[in-house]
């Protein structure tokens, strides 16, 4: 039976916690205090950057400030697509060299198996399965996209990737019209809850200070002040992301981008063998309001895309309550995908945000004549790129304090990239929502009449929201 609106759990952060629930919330920020290094949010960025500190000096004196509890953000919501992908790397090939970008793109598929080898050794069981990333184009304009962007990829050094036709698509997964499909191994589904619960409770026990419910209201040189109390220390880290507009002169530094998802009721046996994925690959699309989903462990698909894109004035939701008409649009993918699943039921639908530069540039810097350090900016290639940050973050902590020189990380190009700032409202709301809707009549455009060059409306709104 299809789901009815009333009969979807809508919000309660995300389908993630269904299992295990909220966590229980650890103690706010008693009073002010002092820190060797000081972390701005609790999310994958944040865990993870104290988790390498750690390890790497375990007498450092490390606290994160968490404004609800860790994994409130991007890191208790995303579609648990643990993959290459990294926002700005073309962008870093043409300011620092193809070489330098190659190197980028290497250490992504490099953080991977990084992840991967964590989880393992600190036995966190996070539903790994390294699938892959499956990639399908359903229009000729797609596959077009498709053919173009595989021989990129092969361009930056890539060489274990595949292109498949129909025939070889269908028999990875068996997606309604499909004409093609690229795949990589450099990718993994997981469940992102489990990881950013494993990983608070390893840096807790590593000896890393967390206090929840502490909202940090401005970062300066040495200071990260809270309602409760200002903590001290020569390194600052800012690692919010999404929600880095609620901080004190950072209302234009990162556009919070909405994503919604929807989850579906466990699948039969048979509904499985008649769509195939017995690779529980990550799936995705090549359109231009692209899709994203995995093969749940529990046996469910949760599909992703662009909903609501954001709320005026760089708002972020509280609890991941998504529209009605977006939820229809996910299922409408998911039954466009698979037409077989038409009267497979929604059971949960959620919302977040991901944080945006202006030039669409993941980035990671430390400032050594303030200690001030932030990451972030992934566009929604967080689950993995957030790991590479941190362990950026942690040399170029420990290049400035003297511990350790330059490493390759540290050389990186899109270590201290900077980025202008998003335009004032309403010309940021007008702007997003406009490119949006023209991702959306483009993509409309080419199911409705095939062609294989991409509509020319897709290019413009590139061009004009400065993705290229």
């Amino acid at each position: 039976m299809s789901s009815s609106a009333s009969s979807v759990v809508n919000g309660g952060i995300s389908f993630w916690y269904v299992d295990d629930g909220l966590p229980a919330v650890r103690e706010p920020l008693p009073g002010d205090a002092t820190a060797d290094v000081v972390i701005v949010g609790g999310g994958y960025t944040g865990l993870w950057t104290a988790y390498y500190l750690k390890k790497a000096a375990p007498f450092l004196r490390i606290t994160v400030l968490e404004q609800k509890f860790c994994g409130y953000g991007a890191s208790g919501r995303n579609g648990g697509w643990l993959y290459n992908g990294i926002a700005g790397r073309d962008r870093y090939a043409k300011l620092h060299g193809k070489e330098a970008a190659v190197r980028l793109q290497q250490a992504m598929n490099d953080t991977v198996d990084e992840v991967i080898a964590v989880a393992g050794a600190e036995g966190i069981d996070a539903d790994l399965h390294k699938g892959g990333v499956l990639e399908v184009a359903t229009t000729p304009a797609q596959l077009a996209r498709l053919r173009a962007f595989h021989e990129h990829e092969l361009s930056y050094g890539e060489k274990d990737r595949e292109l498949y036709g129909a025939r070889e698509t269908a028999e990875r997964i068996r997606v309604a019209d499909a004409v093609g499909s690229a795949w990589t191994p450099h990718g993994a589904r997981l469940n992102p809850v489990k990881l950013v619960k494993g990983l608070a409770a390893t840096v807790e026990a590593l000896g890393v200070v967390i206090h929840e419910l502490t909202p940090v209201t401005e970062i300066r040189p040495k200071h990260a002040v809270t309602p409760y109390g200002t903590v001290r220390a020569p390194y600052v880290l800012r690692c919010t992301e999404g929600f880095t507009a609620s901080l004190k002169g950072q209302k234009r530094t990162w556009l919070p981008m909405n994503s919604s998802m929807i989850a579906t009721e466990p699948l039969t046996e048979a509904q499985w063998a008649a769509i195939g994925w017995a690779g529980r690959e990550t799936l995705g699309d090549m359109a231009h309001a692209y899709m994203y989903a995995q093969r749940t462990a529990d046996g469910r698909i949760a599909l992703g895309g662009r909903g609501v894109p954001y709320r005026f004035g760089s708002r972020t939701d509280n609890d991941g309550r998504t529209q009605r008409a977006t939820v229809e649009a996910l299922r409408d993918i998911l039954v466009r995908f698979f037409p077989s699943l038409a009267q497979v039921a929604v059971t949960h639908a959620w919302s977040g945000v991901l944080g945006v530069p202006r030039d669409w540039c993941a980035t990671v810097t430390l400032d050594r004549a303030t200690g001030l350090g932030w990451a972030g900016g992934y566009v929604g290639s967080g689950v993995a790129t957030t790991n590479l940050a941190a362990r950026t973050l942690r040399d170029l902590v420990q290049q400035d304090s003297g511990q350790a020189g330059r490493t390759e990380l540290t050389e990186l190009p899109w270590v201290g990239h900077k980025v202008r700032k998003w335009e004032p409202e309403p010309l940021r709301w007008l702007g997003v929502h406009g490119m949006y809707a023209t991702y959306h009549t483009a993509d409309q455009r080419e199911r409705l009449h095939p062609a294989t060059e991409s509509s020319r409306l897709a290019k413009a709104a590139d061009r004009i929201a400065g993705r290229h």
